[in-house]
């Protein structure tokens, strides 16, 4: 590992611990670090914002990527490099199944590589697939909590406003896929190639069948279900790190 700091996020080793949550929005860092003790921001440049702090008692690196699949690759690239081990991104998705409440978690066993920067790093056929351990232990505590949630095959995909979109939706929800984001189908990729552990759990902010643009224009209401469902996805999240 290289003791410089990583040009992206500009982080060093000694600022990175083997536990990190990422992120998309810049924001959510400062919301998941608030359930640290001792969180403090450690840097920030473009769209990659990290802090630090301990939950129970153990170091957790949180970091932002921003949206797609390039930069939250650079961002896992990096944090590798500094000492990254065992990481889940706490993101949202919007749901292609009806059952999927607004708020409610996915869990992604694995995910459909419909993004652009996985490609850049295996073929077609490699699949994206999450650590068993840390979906089983997200699993645990959710159920601890008797908290509802989803697990299954999310799709990661590059584009939001396709003007075949609901097609492509209505496609994926024919084939049982829970839900879609941006992020995780590359992180589970390069995390496999790299020999980390790697998980997403993804909070719904999208109905299956409603505007997308609606839906993330809701998710801005700090009392809403959503963000309800975000706090409890960064709990699990650290709750599966730290265990």
């Amino acid at each position: 590992m290289s003791a410089d700091k990583q040009p992206h996020i500009c982080l060093s080793p000694s600022q990175v611990s083997e536990r990190v949550t990422l992120c998309g929005e810049p924001q959510r860092v400062n919301r998941i670090a608030a359930l640290l003790d001792d969180g403090r921001l450690l840097a920030e440049n473009r769209e990659f914002r990290s802090m630090g702090g301990f939950y129970q008692g153990v170091p957790v690196t949180v970091c932002s990527t921003g949206i797609g699949a390039p930069s939250a690759i650079i961002a896992l690239e990096e944090l590798y490099q500094c000492g990254a081990r065992r990481v889940i991104r706490v993101g949202s998705a919007g749901a292609l199944q009806p059952q999927i409440a607004l708020g409610e978690l996915i869990l992604a066993e694995a995910a459909v590589r419909d993004d652009g920067g996985s490609g850049c790093y295996a073929p077609p056929g490699y699949p994206a697939l999450a650590s068993r351990q840390l979906i089983n232990a997200m699993a645990a505590y959710l159920q601890r909590r008797d908290c509802r949630f989803h697990s299954g095959i999310v799709r990661s995909h590059d584009s939001f406003y396709r003007d075949d979109e609901l097609e492509i939706c209505r496609h994926w929800h024919r084939l049982g896929v829970l839900g879609a984001d941006m992020e995780t189908a590359a992180l589970l990729t390069l995390g496999r190639l790299r020999g980390l552990e790697v998980a997403a759990v993804l909070n719904n902010v999208v109905l299956y069948g409603e505007d997308v643009q609606q839906g993330i224009n809701q998710y801005v209401d700090a009392d809403s279900a959503m963000m309800q469902g975000e706090k409890l996805a960064s709990l699990a999240a650290l709750e599966a790190l730290c265990c």
